[in-house]
Parts: C-alpha cells; sequence; structure tokens
C-alpha cells in the first residue's frame, strides 16, 4: 500500500532543457535542494500573497522562513507572467511545502509546487517567444489570470483585425470608394481645410416660405 499514492513530497520527473546536468546529477541536487518551483499562478497575484501562503510551513524561530521570492517576469514587458521561486533557508521546510502547499489554491487557482535545482539569474523571465511562458504561447482557452488567449491566438487576431482596417481603407481611398461619416457633404478650399455644402435652389426656396408667410400674416393684422 506504501507505493500506491505518490508521496506529495516526491520531486516530479520534469528535466529542465537548458540544464545540462543529467538525471542522477539532478536527483543529487534535488535532495538538499531548498528551492522551490510554482506554477499556475495568476499575472495578478502578488509577491505578498506568495509570501503569505508560503511562510505557513516555516519556523522562523527556529532558523528557518522564506529566504526570498523571485517573482518570473515577461521578457519583453517586465510584468508577472506566472510563476516564482521561493527560496527557503532549509530543505525541510521546502519538502514541507511542497507536501502541504503544492495543489492548493492561490487567487482562485490551484498552483503546483516542484523541487528545483536553483535559482540562477535569468531564469526569472520567459521562455516563450512573444516574452512570457511557453505554455502560453499556444494555449487555445481563454484564461482571464492569464492574459486571456493563447499568445498565438491574440497575434492571429491582431493580424485579423489589421486586414479588415486594410480592406475598410481600400474601400474608402478607391476609384468606387463608399462616402462614409457624411464626408459627401463636405468641399475642402485650396488650403484644405473642410468648408459645408454649397446652398442648392431647392435650400433658397425651403428658406424662403418662413418669411412669405409671416409678411402675408402681418398683412392681415393690418387690415384687421
Amino acid at each position: 500500500m506504501a507505493h500506491v499514492v505518490t508521496p506529495l513530497d516526491q520531486p516530479s520527473n520534469y528535466k529542465d532543457s537548458q540544464n545540462r546536468v543529467d538525471r542522477q546529477a539532478q536527483n543529487e541536487v534535488l535532495a538538499k535542494s531548498s528551492t522551490l518551483y510554482i506554477g499556475n499562478l495568476s499575472f495578478y497575484t502578488t509577491e505578498e500573497q506568495i509570501y503569505e501562503l508560503f511562510s505557513k510551513c516555516t519556523s522562523s524561530e527556529e532558523g528557518g522562513g522564506v529566504k526570498r521570492i523571485i517573482m518570473g517576469l515577461d521578457r519583453n514587458t517586465k510584468t508577472p507572467c506566472g510563476f516564482c521561486f521561493v527560496e527557503y533557508y532549509t530543505h525541510a521546510e521546502a519538502l514541507a511545502c511542497m507536501r502541504y502547499v503544492s495543489g492548493t489554491k492561490l487567487d482562485e487557482r490551484i498552483i503546483r509546487c516542484d523541487l528545483d535545482l536553483g535559482y540562477k539569474e535569468g531564469r526569472q523571465y520567459g521562455r516563450g517567444k512573444s516574452g512570457g511562458q511557453v505554455r502560453d504561447e499556444h494555449r487555445q482557452d481563454y484564461d482571464a489570470g492569464r492574459g486571456g488567449w493563447g499568445a498565438q491566438a491574440q497575434k492571429i487576431e491582431i493580424e485579423r483585425r489589421r486586414e479588415v482596417e486594410d480592406r475598410y481603407q481600400d474601400a474608402t481611398d478607391g476609384p468606387n470608394a463608399v462616402a462614409g461619416g457624411g464626408g459627401d457633404w463636405k468641399e475642402r478650399d485650396g488650403t484644405g481645410n473642410p468648408l459645408k455644402r454649397g446652398r442648392s435652389p431647392e435650400d433658397e426656396a425651403e428658406s424662403l416660405r418662413p418669411t412669405a408667410r409671416s409678411r402675408k400674416d402681418r398683412d392681415q393684422d393690418d387690415d384687421s
């Protein structure tokens, strides 16, 4: 029965593709590591929230506690992109947080924790082509906590809108352009300033009708 359920403090089989150590050497480092990788965070989760949650399995009285938190950032915008590293003072504290915090909710999201080989400068940035995490590059679902649609889906939508705008621009500028926005009611003088449309004979006749009627009414008043 002891092997039916995987221990909650057991590291995953994930291997960093940019790390050149072999599997055996990696396992030896993880057996002493005091660093956790935290994934599936909301882009809006703050460092203060992470500190509050991951301090619950520490004991500052015994010289432990959270040493530091490194927020994962979009490589281009330098804004949070959904992961972080949490460093502890002891390996035991890291294991305790793996056991009791991984799989719980933070900002209404189920977060996952894994032992990490250790933070190095540069690892705080996303590795996706758009600057964020690779998982968000080709994601097809809408995730409000992680920037909406996936990066590639957003790119396709932007290109589609640009094509629509270009077609509309061609339709309004071409030889068979469709007048829009009341542009046919204006003309421009030699300086390029917009002018009102010239008055037509029908406009002149319409403007004279109230005047003629008022004169007739005044004549009737004089006769009475």
